[in-house]
């Protein structure tokens, strides 16, 4: 990256003769000139509604999210793996959602229980997480406007950028064929999304519960045990006017307090908005990085994390770790793969893609990756410049002991060859390798710190994400959360 580093220098030299602005000023201006030409404004809210956290329905799916009623053994709920304090997420690379040991317990030390998933005639349960994928960030989940999922199974099928995520073509769901839209999916990608993790038998369903019957008997069944509690009926009246309780409205409530999370003032958007002194020169040089392409010996990291919301929400081979159980694909070798966007496509050219996650608050998401077999941002880091070295490299002790892994290097080779592929056939857009220094990599995870909104570390500022005392707890069935310390969240 030395060239990029020279243009730096003479920009910062050029200031120095002509006035006396110190070096942090050149460095300001190269930067700020590389954001005016693509347009940053560091900004993902212009032209959007989204709901407030206070919004009676916004309310009402807070106590949903909350409610193991939802979970079809009452051991788990959305929030099991989607904790505020947590990131979003639930702290863990796989996710355990059913059968857990303690299910208030959330993030590191979450365990299954061998006992209760003995119960379950068809439990997959092998000492390790069921879950296969790494728990997504419900965080500014309202900005997304084309796709949710790792692999894109939710959809806006028209692709274009809409205010509520919907778009004209209508929304894509499992729950229809691929390319067509689902009648059922509500008039946004979040309340299509939110219909799906209560019928995932690891997730929320278990094995028992409507066993073998439809996503839609599942929520039939929800229904049903929704509508024969009083108290629900005066918290969806409240919310929708008159207490009929159909899943569609579930899942309308449970979007709306998704979309409520809006965490967005950074230190990033007060820097771009004018105040240089809001992050670090570290950062500043990790910004310079990101922005810049190869040619100008940059990162180019932006080439897919792009705009102000910092993903192109498209699908990208990076040949991340496929550690867990994966989806079950086989490769010829073992059936722990997870060939991503190919699941719905069928197109072998999305074979191993996953969509590109959003950087904003990526501090507090982790771990990363779509199976989370990375622990710390440095370590993706690493992997984004250069992903065969850190395969090579892969430090096998930052995962728990119980999460299956010993098929880890020969199911990402798969991954890494189709990269090399794409890379040989020059494929569009396809991830190219970057020299770096440790240098280098400081500066992009100072560079990343900087798109934490301060509200994602503070417990008293997320207060109102999480039902108090003072909350109506409908079923008796709210989670209450608490880490392996014996604290409360």
């Amino acid at each position: 990256m030395k060239k990029l580093l020279a243009v730096a220098l003479a920009a910062t030299l050029l200031v120095a003769c002509s006035d006396s602005n110190d070096s942090a000023s050149g460095i300001d201006a190269t930067l700020l000139g590389i954001l005016d030409a693509a347009g940053h404004t560091a900004d993902p809210l212009a032209s959007r509604t989204l709901p407030a956290i206070t919004d009676p329905k916004a309310q009402l799916g807070m106590k949903l999210f909350y409610s193991k009623g939802l979970g079809g053994q009452a051991d788990s709920a959305c929030v099991s793996c989607h904790h505020p304090m947590l990131g979003g997420g639930d702290n863990l690379s796989l996710s355990i959602g059913v059968d857990a040991e303690a299910p208030d317990l959330l993030g590191p030390g979450r365990f299954h229980d061998a006992f209760r998933a003995a119960q379950d005639n068809n439990s997959p349960y092998d000492g390790g997480p069921t879950v296969p994928r790494n728990a997504p960030t419900t965080f500014n989940i309202g900005l997304w406007d084309q796709v949710l999922f790792h692999d894109g199974r939710v959809e806006s099928l028209d692709k274009t950028p809409a205010s509520n995520g919907a778009g004209a073509g209508g929304i894509r769901t499992p729950d229809s064929v691929y390319g067509v839209a689902d009648p059922d999916s509500g008039d946004n990608l979040v309340a299509a999304q939110s219909r799906f993790p209560v019928t995932s038998a690891e997730e929320m369903r278990g094995f028992i519960f409507e066993a073998g019957n439809s996503n839609a008997a599942v929520r039939i069944g929800l229904e049903a045990k929704f509508n024969a509690l009083a108290a629900w009926a005066s918290e969806f009246t409240l919310a929708y006017g008159d207490a009929s309780v159909s899943y569609g409205r579930i899942a309308d409530a449970i979007g709306e307090y998704e979309r409520s999370q809006v965490f967005v003032n950074t230190p990033w958007k007060a820097y771009v908005g004018g105040a240089s002194n809001s992050i670090s020169e570290s950062a500043k040089r990790g910004a310079v990085l990101f922005f810049s392409s190869l040619q100008d010996g940059g990162a180019n990291c932006v080439s897919c994390h792009a705009g102000n919301f910092f993903t192109d929400e498209s699908f990208h081979v990076l040949a991340m770790p496929q550690i867990g159980r994966g989806k079950g694909n086989n490769n010829g070798v073992t059936a722990t793969d997870d060939f991503g966007r190919f699941r719905e496509t069928a197109d072998l050219a999305d074979k191993y893609r996953f969509r590109t996650p959003t950087l904003l608050n990526v501090e507090v998401t982790g771990p990363w990756g779509h199976a989370g077999g990375y622990t710390t941002l440095e370590a993706v880091v690493r992997h984004m410049l250069n992903p065969a070295t850190a395969l090579a490299n892969y430090d096998f002790s930052q995962l728990n002991p119980s999460i299956q892994a010993s098929h880890m290097q020969i199911n990402t080779q798969f991954a890494l060859a189709q990269l090399q592929t794409n890379r040989s056939n020059n494929v569009v857009g396809v991830h190219r390798d970057v020299s770096f220094s440790e240098a280098d990599v400081e500066d992009l995870v100072s560079f990343l710190k900087t798109l934490t909104d301060p509200c994602v570390k503070d417990r008293l500022c997320l207060a109102p994400w999480i039902p108090g005392a003072a909350d109506a707890n409908p079923d008796g069935l709210r989670l209450n959360a608490v880490n392996n310390l014996g604290n409360f969240f």
